[in-house]
C-alpha cells in the first residue's frame, strides 16, 4: 500500500511546481480533477482505485468490533454497552455509527458511496488508455478492473451480513435522476456478489503477494477467499428457511433463501474453499507443533506470512485520527500508560480448552484453584490476565512492579465471608493494571483482562506505533469455512475430512486432535473457530449466521482477582521483594455491573436508517424495527 502515498506525494508535486507558472490565473484549480483528466491518465486512475482500500476501516482502531459481541468489553462504553443491550433502532446504532471506531464506515450510508464510486470506474474506464505493460502478469488496466469487482462485492457482502437483501445498484445516478429503487431478494445479492468475485479473480493476478510497490493490493485469492466468506454465511442457518421462520417471518425473500437447497449451498461453500485451497500457495505459518503458542501469536507481529491473504500495511510515521491505528496504545494495560480499551470478557475467556483438550470448568476445583494454568497455547498468546508476563514497565512505574507481571487484583482479608482491600502505606492494595492502581486507573479494565494478541511487546505503546498489519483474510479462515460446509453436509467422509483441516491447525499449538462426530463435532467445530479467530472480525458474524444470539449476549462477566491474607499482615508492596505474592490467589467469575449483555432477536440483522427510509419510499425495514 506504499503505492498509495507514493502517488499522492507525487500528486502534492504537480500541484506545487504548478503554482508557480505566471498564467496561473487561466488555469484550472489543481485541488479538484476534472472527469476528462481523471480518466486520461492511468495515474490518477489508479489513485481513485486507492481511495477505495480505504472504504472500509479495520479492528485495531480504537474500538474493535469483538467489543460488539462475546468477546471483548470496551471500557470507554461510548454506546457500546447500549449497543450489546440490542437498543437499536432506525434512529440510532449506538457507537456502530457515527461513533469512534472502524466500523462506522459499515454503514448503509457509507457503503454505498463506496458502491457508487465502484459504479463510476465501471462507466469510464472504457474510454481510459493503458500501456498492455505486464506486473505480476497482468496489465494495469485488468489489475484494476479485477480490484475494483472485488470491492464492489467486498461493501455489498457488508450491506448483506447486515440488512439482508439491499438494492443492488449498478449505475450512476445523477442529481436529476430518481432515487428509488427496492430491496432485492437476498438469493440475488449473494449471487451478485459471487459474480462480482468470479471476475475479479479473472482479472487479478494469481500470486500470494503483488510485488513491489502493489504490495497489499487484492489478489486472486483475495477474491476467491472472499467468496468462500460470502456462500458459508449465505448456507448458514440465519438464511436457511427451515431455520430462520421466527427471524424472517415478513419478507423472508429479504433475509435468506425461500427454497429449501441448503445441501448445494453447503456444496458450493465447501468448492470456493476447496478453490482457494487449490491455489497451492497459501498454507499455515509455521505449522509445526508449538506448546509455548509463540508460533501462533508471531503471526500478528509479521509483515508477510505463508498464511496472509490479504492485509493491510501501515507505516508509523504516517499520521492518522487520534482514534485510528495505534493498537498496542489503545488495548495495553493503564500501568503501561495506555489506554486498556477492548478488554477480553470473562465467558471468552472460559472458551479456551484446557492443554489436555478438555473444557475449563469453574466447578472443577483444580481449574478453579488456578484458572490461568495449563489452557490452549492460544490462551497465553492472545490475553494478558493477573501474573502473565509483559514488557519493560515505564520507569515511573517500576516502584508498583519490578518484575513485570500483569497486576489485575487486589490483597486483602476476608471477614464474615466479606472481602476488604488493605493498603499498602496509605494507597489501596490494588494492582497497578486496576482501575483502583496508582496510574492512571481511570482507564483500567473492567474484566480482570486485557488484550495480547496483535500487540508487539517490543514497541513502548505510550509513545510509538507498531508497524503490524491488519489482517483481513488469512488461510486459517479458509482450512475452517471448508470444515465447516463439510460438517454440515454431513455423512462419515465429510466429518473425516473436517477433522483432518481443523486438527491441523489445532495441531499448530500442540492441542489434542478431535475425536468426536455428528452435534459434538459441530460443537467443538464452532469453539475452535471461535478461539483460532479470536478479536479477528468473525465472530460478530458467526454469532448472528448460527442464531445464537440468545446464547452469546448473556450476561457480560469478569475475573474478580483477590489473593487473601490474614488480618494484621503488613504488605509493602503488590507483591513481595522476590516477585512472589502475598496470599492465596482466589479469582471468581463475576457479573460485570453496567456493561451487561441482553439480546432481542430484530439485532440478527440492523435497521436502515430513517433518513434512508426517507429517502427511498421503496425500501422495506427489517422486522422489530
Amino acid at each position: 500500500m506504499r503505492k498509495v502515498l507514493n502517488i499522492m506525494m507525487g500528486l502534492l508535486t504537480v500541484f506545487s511546481i504548478a503554482s508557480c507558472n505566471k498564467d496561473f490565473l487561466n488555469t484550472a484549480p489543481k485541488s479538484l480533477y476534472s472527469e476528462n483528466v481523471v480518466w486520461s491518465d492511468p495515474a490518477l486512475i489508479q489513485t481513485f482505485v486507492n481511495n477505495m482500500y480505504r472504504g472500509i476501516g479495520y479492528s485495531t482502531a480504537i474500538n474493535f468490533m469483538s467489543s460488539f459481541v462475546d468477546e471483548t468489553d470496551f471500557t470507554p462504553d461510548w454506546g457500546t454497552v447500549d449497543f450489546n443491550k440490542s437498543l437499536l433502532t432506525p434512529d440510532r446504532i449506538p457507537q456502530w455509527k457515527d461513533g469512534n471506531m472502524h466500523d462506522n464506515m459499515l454503514t448503509w450510508q457509507n457503503l454505498y458511496t463506496q458502491i457508487r464510486s465502484c459504479n463510476i470506474f465501471f462507466a469510464k474506464v472504457g474510454e481510459a488508455k493503458f500501456d498492455n505493460s505486464l506486473t505480476d502478469g497482468k496489465t494495469m488496466k485488468d489489475r484494476l478492473k479485477g480490484e475494483v469487482f472485488f470491492w464492489r462485492a467486498n461493501y455489498y457482502y457488508y450491506l448483506t451480513s447486515m440488512f439482508g437483501g439491499v438494492p443492488i445498484v449498478t449505475k450512476v445516478y445523477g442529481l436529476s435522476d430518481k432515487f428509488d429503487v427496492p430491496r432485492d431478494s437476498y438469493e440475488n445479492c449473494i449471487k451478485f456478489i459471487a459474480q462480482d468475485l468470479d471476475s475479479a479473480a479473472y482479472y487479478l493476478p494469481n500470486v500470494q503477494f503483488q510485488s513491489g510497490d502493489n504490495r497489499g493490493r487484492v489478489t486472486k485469492g483475495a477474491a476467491l477467499s472472499l467468496k468462500s466468506r460470502v456462500l458459508l454465511y449465505a448456507a448458514s442457518d440465519l438464511h436457511n428457511p427451515t431455520k430462520n421462520t421466527a427471524i424472517a417471518a415478513s419478507h423472508p425473500e429479504l433475509l435468506g433463501y425461500t427454497s429449501d437447497a441448503t445441501a448445494a449451498r453447503w456444496q458450493a461453500a465447501k468448492d470456493a474453499a476447496k478453490a482457494v485451497m487449490d491455489l497451492g500457495i497459501y498454507s499455515l505459518y509455521k505449522g509445526t507443533p508449538d506448546p509455548t503458542g509463540k508460533n501462533y501469536g508471531d503471526l500478528f507481529l509479521l509483515n508477510n506470512t505463508t498464511e496472509d491473504i490479504f492485509t493491510r500495511f501501515f507505516i508509523s510515521k504516517i499520521g492518522e485520527n487520534w482514534d485510528a491505528y495505534s493498537p498496542g496504545q489503545f488495548v495495553g494495560p493503564n500501568g503501561y500508560h495506555c489506554w486498556g480499551n477492548n478488554c477480553p470478557l470473562q465467558e471468552f475467556v472460559d472458551s479456551y480448552e484446557m492443554a489436555d483438550g478438555t473444557k475449563f470448568d469453574w466447578n472443577n476445583p483444580a481449574h478453579k484453584a488456578d484458572p490461568y494454568a495449563n489452557r490452549d497455547p492460544r490462551f497465553y498468546a492472545s490475553v494478558l490476565y493477573e501474573g502473565a508476563s509483559w514488557r519493560q514497565r515505564p520507569t515511573d512505574v517500576v516502584q508498583y512492579d519490578a518484575v513485570n507481571k500483569i497486576q489485575v487484583g487486589q490483597i486483602g482479608n476476608v471477614v464474615g465471608g466479606v472481602f476488604t482491600m488493605m493498603n499498602i502505606g496509605s494507597n489501596p492494595a490494588s494492582g497497578c493494571d486496576t482501575r483502583q492502581g496508582q496510574i492512571e486507573n481511570w482507564n483500567g479494565t473492567y474484566s480482570g483482562y486485557y488484550m495480547k494478541k496483535f500487540i508487539d511487546p517490543t514497541v513502548d505503546a505510550s509513545f510509538f506505533k507498531q508497524e503490524c498489519p491488519w489482517r483481513y483474510i488469512r488461510y486459517t479462515e479458509i482450512l475452517l469455512n471448508y470444515a465447516e460446509a463439510c460438517i454440515e453436509l454431513g455423512g462419515a467422509a465429510n466429518e473425516t475430512e473436517a477433522k483432518k483441516y481443523i486438527n491441523l491447525i489445532r495441531d499448530r499449538v500442540n492441542m489434542p486432535a478431535i475425536t468426536e462426530t455428528g452435534a459434538a463435532l459441530k460443537a467443538r467445530y464452532r469453539n475452535e473457530r471461535k478461539i483460532e479467530l479470536a478479536f479477528e472480525e468473525q465472530r460478530f458474524f458467526d454469532v448472528r449466521r448460527w442464531l445464537i444470539g440468545g446464547e452469546a449476549y448473556t450476561g457480560g462477566y469478569k475475573a474478580q482477582v483477590h489473593y487473601i491474607v490474614p488480618a494484621g499482615t503488613v504488605l509493602t508492596g503488590y507483591r513481595k521483594a522476590d516477585g512472589s505474592t502475598w496470599g492465596t490467589l482466589e479469582v471468581t467469575k463475576a457479573g460485570l455491573t453496567g456493561h451487561e449483555r441482553v439480546w432481542d432477536n430484530k439485532c440478527y440483522f440492523f435497521p436502515i436508517m430513517r433518513d434512508e427510509m426517507n429517502k427511498n419510499a421503496k425500501l422495506v425495514q427489517n422486522p422489530g424495527y
